[in-house]
């Protein structure tokens, strides 16, 4: 009779392998998830910084006019960006913008040092949109920022061109920028 040798050292090493596999499956997987919530904690803060910049300007009606001067689409406020100068003399549209600005930068967290509050290169922009057919007064706000992984370039302008990768990376043609966007709209009440 013969005997066989080894076979359950080959099973144990099948084992191995298996469960090798289903580890490295289980560390992409954890990878994924973290890319996936750390987008989903940026878009809840610009969401929420533009809902910040929305009620400032509701709750002040009177210069919804001049936010755009303080932040267009074509020179947005935010990350690398030196914030709007508040003094005295300022209007409370200058303060606003330069609050939303600073907020934009991460002002309100810091680690050591460094304002830390924000998504990755923030960036916001407030456009005017005229007069609409009801004579309201009409701005769009959008909050742009960079984002991990490529998906479709946004349409917006905002922070147009202000994330694209290198030559080599998948972040080309603005495909890392995320952008929200809304638009307030102020009655006329003369």
């Amino acid at each position: 009779m013969v005997t066989h040798r080894g076979a359950s050292m080959i099973e144990v090493l099948v084992t191995m392998v298996i469960i090798a596999f289903g580890l490295l499956g289980m560390v992409g997987l954890q990878a994924r998830l973290q890319s996936t919530e750390m987008e989903s904690y940026q878009r809840t803060q610009a969401l929420l910084l533009l809902d910040d910049l929305r009620g400032r300007i509701e709750a002040n009606r009177l210069e919804v006019a001049t936010y755009p001067d303080h932040a267009p689409a074509t020179a947005s406020v935010g990350t690398n960006m030196t914030c709007p100068a508040a003094g005295a003399a300022a209007t409370r549209a200058l303060n606003d913008v330069r609050e939303w600005c600073l907020a934009l930068q991460g002002a309100a967290e810091s680690l050591g040092g460094n304002s830390v509050g924000a998504m990755i290169g923030g960036r916001g922009c407030v456009e005017d949109l005229g007069v609409g057919p009801a004579g309201d007064l009409r701005v769009r706000i959008s909050v742009a920022w960079q984002g991990l992984t490529p998906i479709a370039a946004p349409v917006e302008a905002c922070g147009a061109g202000l994330y694209n990768g290198t030559a080599g990376t998948p972040c080309q043609g603005d495909l890392c920028r995320r952008v929200v966007s809304t638009v307030v709209r102020i009655a006329n009440l003369k």
